[in-house]
């Protein structure tokens, strides 16, 4: 069932939010070459218990840990561990807050050193489609608008577009509906209403769309192991269009 947030939620969700993209910030100057994946988790998850919230994804189905960290062909979904980031790697970061009882949830793929162009420019286009779906978040559009957008872009683009996985709607549950596929047909699926909140996450790869999932039933990877990026913001629905809850 799609929920309408009410004002007073709406601003517990902006909490929530901002206190996702402000662990962001935190964790940006520490992802670097010779640091351990848990290592970010951990400073992450004091980070946002000092704000006053939790971290969504611990113990969410069992997830045994605050952030999700995928490095390189790893689409969503990786723990963290005692591996190291190396030079050359790219890491997706999807880190969700609880903030009285409401969630904010962003993924962001960052560099760690100096990658190829090719990867680089992985990296750019998939937050490019983000903001091409963003585009048609208003009021009176369908979530098929926000699918057709961002799949038109990652194929003008070149890139692989993951179709098992999907953006969705965020609330007192870091996952309400609806589904936001990232591929998809204009004018189909729920009608936007003000008042919605949705998370909008485009996962793109450097080559084929097929993903597998690891033996640990969580870690997503492409299954041809070319590169993956994701980049998401939760937004809500406003009577212009959309306001970007875990931005600045």
């Amino acid at each position: 069932m799609i929920t309408i947030k009410s004002p007073r939620e709406i601003e517990l969700l902006k909490v929530a939010g901002k206190i996702v993209y402000e662990t962001h910030k935190y964790l940006k100057p520490y992802i670097k070459e010779g640091i351990k994946t848990k290592e970010l988790d951990k400073l992450a998850e004091d980070f946002i218990r000092s704000k006053g919230a939790t971290p969504s994804f611990k113990g969410y189905n069992g997830f045994p840990t605050a952030l999700c960290i995928s490095i390189n062909s790893e689409v969503v979904h990786g723990f963290p561990s005692d591996r190291v980031l190396k030079n050359g790697d790219i890491v997706s970061i999807d880190i969700g807050a609880c903030y009285k009882g409401y969630h904010g949830d962003s993924g962001w793929t960052y560099k760690v050193g100096e990658v190829s162009e090719e990867v680089s420019l992985l990296l750019e286009n998939t937050e490019k489609a983000l903001y091409e779906g963003l585009k048609q978040v208003k009021p009176g559009n369908r979530i098929g608008d926000i699918s057709y957008a961002i799949e038109s872009y990652a194929k003008k683009s070149g890139l692989g577009v993951v179709k098992e996985l999907c953006g969705h709607g965020v609330g007192t549950s870091v996952h309400e509906d609806p589904e936001v596929p990232n591929f998809g047909t204009k004018n189909t699926g729920p009608r936007l209403k003000e008042g919605m909140v949705i998370a909008v996450e485009p996962m793109l790869t450097l080559g084929r769309s097929e993903v597998f999932v690891h033996d640990n039933n969580w870690t997503v990877d492409t299954l041809d192991g070319s590169p993956s990026a994701h980049f998401e913001h939760t937004v809500a629905v406003t009577k212009e269009g959309y306001l970007i809850l875990t931005g600045e």
